[in-house]
């Protein structure tokens, strides 16, 4: 795709390339939790019940762009995450009204000359279920988590996936269709995105399924 007009006035003329455009519906209590841990809220932590748009954007300064488009369009959006890594810039934002956060994404990609489909689609790296883990397994995950503890004896999925921002879907969904999982920690932001969950099997397989049907049904281009 051309650069648009917009594209062009707003810097170098550069097109924003969108990875990832990713609405995330009705966050629930664990992962909007985790959203709000200190590591990860840089801006203002949503509550569960929210409604969050996540978009990564090459080059990552563009964020700064991605950003000022959602604001003007919606002064009253919150912004919970502005990162800006190596490669790539992150922004989350978050409304108890879905249709704000819908519209600050249509201003996001009418801003950035693109389209929802133009995300990469997501591809799976790897994924596991560790059961009955080790108390110096469960010791040492503990000492690495953003969020909840794990426990010896719980079973263990590890799920691995890339761009790594679908790691915040893929969290809620599994959380939404195993309420009774315990999410230990997501890692959504990076080269790859990572979760690892704990439970009992039935949870922890039920989660797994359904971030694979999850990631599964997710439109994009090709890496």
């Amino acid at each position: 795709m051309q650069a648009t007009e917009t594209d062009t006035e707003a810097g170098t003329g550069i097109k924003t390339q969108i990875r990832v455009y990713l609405l995330v519906e009705d966050l629930q209590r664990q992962f909007a939790a985790y959203l709000g841990t200190p590591t990860r809220a840089r801006g203002y932590p949503p509550y569960e019940g929210e409604h969050a748009l996540i978009v990564e954007v090459s080059p990552a300064l563009a964020i700064e762009r991605v950003i000022d488009l959602a604001l003007r369009e919606v002064p009253g959006i919150q912004p919970g995450i502005l990162y800006v890594e190596r490669q790539f810039g992150v922004l989350e934002i978050h409304s108890a009204n879905l249709s704000d956060v819908q519209r600050a994404g249509e201003a996001i990609l009418a801003g950035t000359g693109n389209r929802p489909e133009d995300q990469l689609r997501p591809r799976v790296l790897y994924h596991d279920i560790i059961e009955d883990i080790t108390d110096q397994h469960a010791v040492i995950l503990n000492r690495n988590r953003q969020a909840s503890m794990i426990l010896p004896g719980q079973s263990l999925l590890v799920y691995e996936m890339t761009p790594a921002l679908f790691a915040a879907v893929a969290a809620n969904e599994a959380e939404r269709a195993a309420p009774g999982l315990t999410v230990v920690d997501v890692q959504m932001i990076g080269a790859a995105g990572r979760l690892y969950i704990g439970g009992s099997v039935e949870d922890v397989t039920v989660a797994r399924d359904r971030i694979t049907e999850v990631l599964a049904g997710i439109d994009g281009r090709e890496h």
